[in-house]
């Protein structure tokens, strides 16, 4: 199992061992002690999967009341995942990091709290599951809008479909300062 520092401190990529034989394949895909050796120290409470398809953008979202940990991964099909640094004060605040996740790549994106979080899918369907460090709170729940020119993602598709929230959300810029968390390096 690797774990891979990203550009941005907190956010790793991991890419599992899978076995491989003649009738198929086995993985770890959690394992509370070695992802803790490999920079993931988050007791999960709350597990979610989603299916969309083609073109769907989820994001970029994060909880302000209840801020999550998340690590993400694939279940069948390929998403590019997106997490941003929305943390007052970090030295890496509005940058991004992306990477493709698939079933057939096995890989895993963790996003820690203080960043914002979408995907969007480039199969013709994805379902996707993640663990989450804390229990869902629809009331504090914060939007960045998905293309805000400021963040610079380079999302692979480019007429995504987009929930009413999303059409709605904000660049960060328009965000008020105050509902972001601080960094505290």
């Amino acid at each position: 199992m690797d774990f891979h520092a990203t550009d941005l401190p907190g956010v790793i990529l991991v890419d599992p061992t899978v076995h491989r034989d003649d009738r198929g394949y086995f993985l770890e895909t959690y394992h509370a002690e070695r992802y803790r050796e490999g920079g993931i120290d988050a007791d999960f409470v709350q597990d979610n999967q989603s299916r969309s398809s083609y073109g769907t953008l989820r994001g970029l979202h994060m909880q302000t009341n209840r801020p999550q940990d998340k690590l993400v991964r694939v279940l069948s099909g390929e998403i590019y995942d997106v997490a941003v640094d929305v943390r007052r004060g970090s030295p890496h605040y509005g940058k991004a990091f992306g990477a493709t996740l698939s079933a057939e790549n096995f890989r895993q994106l963790f996003v820690p709290k203080g960043f914002v979080h979408g995907f969007v899918v480039t199969s013709e369907m994805a379902e996707i599951e993640y663990k989450c460090s804390d229990f869902y709170d629809s009331g504090g729940e914060l939007s960045v809008v998905w293309d805000d020119p400021e963040l610079g993602i380079s999302w692979p598709v480019a007429d995504p479909q987009l929930s009413a929230k999303d059409v709605a959300a904000l660049p960060l810029s328009e965000i008020d300062p105050q509902l972001l968390p601080e960094y505290k390096g």
